[in-house]
């Protein structure tokens, strides 16, 4: 069965570069349907150089332990090691947010970032406003509206994509500036 999969992407070294490297893996493997806009945000338990942050939208028949193993893999490809819990600089974060409805605490599904930090709910709410918490029942758009103005402002430096019948149109995910 196709199942609408989410997936947060972050990096703050080489961000472009392993970003867009993992969309084109993603999209070779999985088929991206959607990216959201990239947002440019601090990072968050540690100083250091801010972030880029975006959240994928795919179709995949493939089930939530083979998402996460293909995850960890491009991870591990673009030079990250989860060495504990422990904030810090990354040269690529995949997270596999939500899985359809699925709840599964073992999965950490939903994953507990989409409520917690704006750097995932805003650019969730924008690719699936309507898009329902499956453990809250609010829709993502408005748990967004909720935390917004609690949180400071993130900044968008890159334009929302859509799959085409040729694969993804060019991606921009960050300003040069």
């Amino acid at each position: 069965m196709v199942t609408d999969v989410y997936i947060s992407v972050g990096s703050n070294i080489d961000a472009q570069k392993n970003i867009r490297s993992a969309i084109d893996v993603l999209q070779e493997r999985m088929g991206v349907v959607e990216v959201s806009c990239t947002y440019r945000n601090p990072p968050v338990g540690f100083d250091g150089d801010d972030f880029l942050n975006l959240v994928l939208r795919l179709h995949s028949d493939a089930g939530p332990v083979a998402v996460e193993k293909t995850l960890n893999e491009i991870e591990r490809c673009a030079g990250r090691a989860r060495t504990g819990l422990r904030p810090g600089p990354r040269s690529l974060d995949l997270d596999l947010l939500l899985y359809g409805s699925l709840i599964d605490a073992a999965l950490r599904l939903p994953h507990e970032d989409v409520l917690k930090y704006p750097f995932v709910l805003r650019p969730l709410a924008e690719l699936a406003p309507t898009l329902t918490h499956p453990i809250t029942g609010i829709p993502v758009a408005q748990s967004w509206l909720e935390m917004a103005p609690t949180n400071p402002p993130l900044t968008a430096v890159g334009a929302r994509q859509a799959r085409t019948s040729d694969g993804l149109r060019q991606l921009v995910v960050a300003d040069d500036g």
